[in-house]
C-alpha cells in the first residue's frame, strides 16, 4: 500500500503517541486507512544524551535536528514535534504548518510521600530537567533540594518509585497522551506555575511552499493552537531565550480575542519580571513579540547573564 505522507518523529512511546493522533486525524480527514501514512521513527540528539542536563548540550532543538534535517532531505514529508522541544528559529525552508488541539498546558506534581508540593517535607529531593520548573519550585520552596532527572516519563516515574526523588514534575499533557493521567498528585495552578512555551501543543512541521502536505494539513489544524502557539514562539524569539533562561509564556484565545501573559525567572527563583498582553488573535506574533521586547529590557542584560 503506497504512502500519502511519511510521518517523522522521535522514537520514544510519547513522541509515537503524538504521531498516531497526527495519522489518525489525517485517516479520518481525509477518509482513507491510517496505514496510508507512514509513520518514520528518528532518533534526535536529544535522545542520546542520557548522562547531563540537555543545557549544557545545546539545549533547544535537540530534540528536533535529525527530524528537521530528514524533512529537508526528503526522507520524510511532515514532521510531528512536541511544541516546545522546537527551536526558537524555524530553520531556512521549513514552516510551522498546524497544530493540533492542545492538551492540558499544567504542569504536575507526583509524589507518593506527599499530595501537594506545600506538603513536601523541608529537604526532600524533587526531579526535573526542566530550568523553569526548577525555578518556579524554587520560588515557591526554596528549601527543597531540585536535581535534574532525565529520561522518558515511564523512567522518571520509575526512578521516583525507586526511592531515587520523593517528587517530580513532569507536564500534565504527556501524562494525558501516555494514558497515565491517574499517575497525577497534584496539577499546578498556572498562576504559580505558568508553563513552557507551548507546552501541549503538537506542533506539525513541513518543507516551505509544499502545497501537497499543507493542503492535506489544513483539514486537521487547529487556528487557536497554531495562534496561540505563534504568540509564545515570538515572545521566546523576542527574548533569544534557550534552554539556560528560564521563560514561561501562555497565549489563550477567546472568541477571536487573544490573552497571553509571560514570564522570565532567575534560576534560582528568586527574581522575575512579568507582563500580560491583550489583542485579536489575528495579531499573535506581534503582541509575543512585544512582550517578550518588554521583558528583555525590564531585565536587561545582567539577568540574562546571570542565567
Amino acid at each position: 500500500m503506497q504512502s500519502i505522507l511519511r510521518i517523522g518523529t522521535r522514537g520514544s512511546k510519547l513522541a509515537l503517541a503524538q504521531a498516531e493522533e497526527t495519522r489518525a486525524r489525517l485517516a479520518s480527514a481525509h477518509k482513507v486507512e491510517p496505514e496510508r501514512f507512514e509513520i518514520v521513527p528518528i532518533k534526535t540528539t536529544g535522545d542520546r544524551i542520557t548522562d547531563r542536563p540537555l543545557a549544557e548540550s545545546g539545549g533547544k532543538g535537540l530534540f528536533t535536528k535529525e527530524i528537521e534535517e530528514a524533512l529537508l532531505r526528503g526522507e520524510v514529508d511532515l514532521a510531528v514535534h512536541s511544541g516546545k522541544d522546537m527551536p526558537t528559529e524555524t530553520p531556512a525552508g521549513l514552516a510551522l504548518a498546524a497544530c493540533l488541539p492542545r492538551e492540558d498546558v499544567r504542569d504536575v506534581f507526583i509524589s507518593a510521600k506527599a499530595k501537594s508540593l506545600d506538603l513536601l517535607v523541608p529537604g526532600s529531593r524533587l526531579g526535573t530537567s526542566s530550568l523553569r520548573r526548577k525555578a518556579l519550585v524554587l520560588r515557591a520552596r526554596p528549601d527543597l533540594e531540585v536535581v535534574d532527572i532525565r529520561g522518558n516519563v515511564e523512567t522518571r516515574l520509575k526512578r521516583m518509585e525507586e526511592g531515587k526523588f520523593d517528587a517530580i514534575v513532569l507536564a500534565m499533557a504527556g501524562l494525558n497522551r501516555l494514558g497515565l493521567g491517574e499517575r497525577a498528585t497534584d496539577p499546578l495552578d498556572i498562576t504559580d506555575f505558568p508553563p513552557a512555551v507551548a507546552q501541549g501543543a503538537i506542533a506539525i512541521e513541513t518543507r516551505a511552499g509544499d502545497t501537497r502536505v499543507l493542503d492535506l494539513l489544513a483539514a486537521i489544524d487547529d487556528r487557536d493552537t497554531r495562534l496561540a502557539v505563534i504568540c509564545e514562539r515570538a515572545f521566546l524569539a523576542a527574548l533569544e531565550g534557550s534552554c539556560r533562561t528560564p521563560i514561561a509564556g501562555l497565549a489563550a484565545i477567546t472568541a477571536g480575542a487573544l490573552h497571553f501573559s509571560g514570564l522570565i525567572i532567575t534560576p534560582d527563583g528568586r527574581t522575575a519580571h512579568e507582563t500580560e498582553r491583550l489583542g485579536m488573535a489575528e495579531d499573535a506574533a506581534e503582541l509575543g513579540a512585544d512582550a517578550g521586547v518588554e521583558l528583555r529590557e525590564r531585565g536587561g542584560p545582567s539577568f540574562f547573564a546571570a542565567a
